[in-house]
């Protein structure tokens, strides 16, 4: 099943994201490889700087993409005011149709 994670970053704290980045760039390239990770980006404020993060990932279930969230560095370092998982059916350009 897959899963889209909508995170929103609590304000003002670019350099925390920042500050983050690395641990949390190699974190998402280990789910990469791994399969999980389908696709990911930051979510963009008015002045398109990052204010949160939007990824989609595959988990057997909720409770697994729940432990995937609670495992990225940015989350660690209690960057997001708010964090919202769906499940998420893609189904236009998903290059695995």
């Amino acid at each position: 099943m897959l899963y889209a994670l909508m995170c929103k970053d609590k304000p003002g704290s670019l350099d925390l994201r920042m500050s983050n980045r690395p641990a949390h760039v190699e974190y998402l390239k280990s789910l990469e490889a791994s399969g999980v990770l389908k696709m990911a980006g930051p979510l963009l404020d008015d002045e398109e700087k990052p204010m949160g993060s939007l990824l989609v990932l595959s988990a057997g279930d909720i409770k697994e993409a729940e432990a995937i969230a609670a495992g990225d560095p940015y989350a660690m370092a209690d960057l997001f005011a708010s964090t919202e998982i769906r499940a998420f059916n893609w189904v236009f350009k998903n290059p695995e149709a």
